[in-house]
């Protein structure tokens, strides 16, 4: 069978639809339908059903699924294993989101490069949709988010809640959201806690995906905006920003997520420095 029909069954199940899957595989929506469809010719059985709401596996779709996802990890691994650079034993992927790199995962690679010398680290930051599809198909092995999607075959381990403050460059400025507010897009569970807090805003002027980017332009031009507490302690402790004392916090949790049961010789390892890492830090900020 084609490595390639069975990754674009699984890309459709992580997004979907048939039209999100085409987006994210870089290739047109017919595209997509013609794999599927010579994927089931080969099989013999239907394994979608497409309505309104996207796409449902049949139940020859859920039986077919950990096959395919064995079929494409195996393959995965072999690139892996074939690939580890000359001295290593093993290589472990870790992917994150960019504001749970800083603070957290950089303190963990030299922690694991010093515990476990002998595995090759990959780091990578992405969203949290690049990064379940990149565990589903073997390409990552720890995924570190905010708003994880339940996959079969996958482990959703709580991690830390984030403290999400408002911040600003003025210590006299407005109720929140003030002038100049720049709104980060920390995932659904943070928009709609939002929304409930501020049901008056009407929306910002300026918005951003990653935190780095709107806490950059707050310091450099003025503003506000809300930010994990670890990551703007030492302004608040210089003074460049402050925080206002009628706005509310809002608690942002991370995940951990991984295959279910990993090597215990290489990603167990891993993930125990991982786990003691945020343990630590959690334990600092008490």
């Amino acid at each position: 069978m084609d490595t390639e029909l069975a990754r674009t069954f699984l890309t459709v199940i992580a997004a979907g639809n048939f039209r999100n899957a085409a987006s994210r595989l870089f290739v047109t929506q017919s595209t997509v339908s013609a794999r599927i469809a010579a994927l089931e010719e080969q099989l013999g059985c239907s394994l979608f059903v497409r309505n309104k709401a996207g796409t449902a596996l049949t139940p020859a779709g859920r039986s077919f699924q950990p096959y395919a996802t064995t079929l494409v990890r195996t393959v995965e691994r072999a690139r892996h294993d074939i690939g580890v650079a000359m001295g290593f034993r093993a290589s472990v992927t870790i992917g994150g989101r960019f504001g749970l790199w800083d603070d957290l995962l950089f303190v963990c690679l030299p922690r694991i490069r010093s515990a476990v010398p002998d595995i090759a680290i990959r780091a990578e930051m992405a969203f949290e949709d690049e990064l379940i599809q990149g565990l589903v198909e073997g390409r990552t092995n720890i995924g570190v988010m905010y708003t994880p999607q339940s996959r079969p075959g996958l482990v959703v381990e709580p991690l830390l809640d984030e403290q999400l403050v408002y911040v600003t460059t003025s210590d006299d400025s407005p109720d929140p959201p003030g002038e100049n507010y720049v709104y980060i897009d920390w995932g659904p569970e943070f928009a709609s806690k939002h929304s409930a807090a501020f049901p008056d805003f009407l929306g910002p002027g300026l918005s951003a995906n990653i935190g780095w980017l709107g806490l950059t332009h707050i310091l450099a031009y003025g503003g506000s905006g809300y930010f994990p507490l670890r990551l703007v302690k030492n302004e608040l402790t210089a003074r460049r920003l402050h925080r206002h004392p009628g706005a509310p916090d809002f608690l942002l949790p991370a995940y951990l997520v991984y295959p279910a049961d990993p090597p215990p010789e290489t990603l167990g390892l891993v993930l125990k420095i991982v786990r003691e890492v945020t343990a630590e830090i959690l334990h600092q900020r008490a």
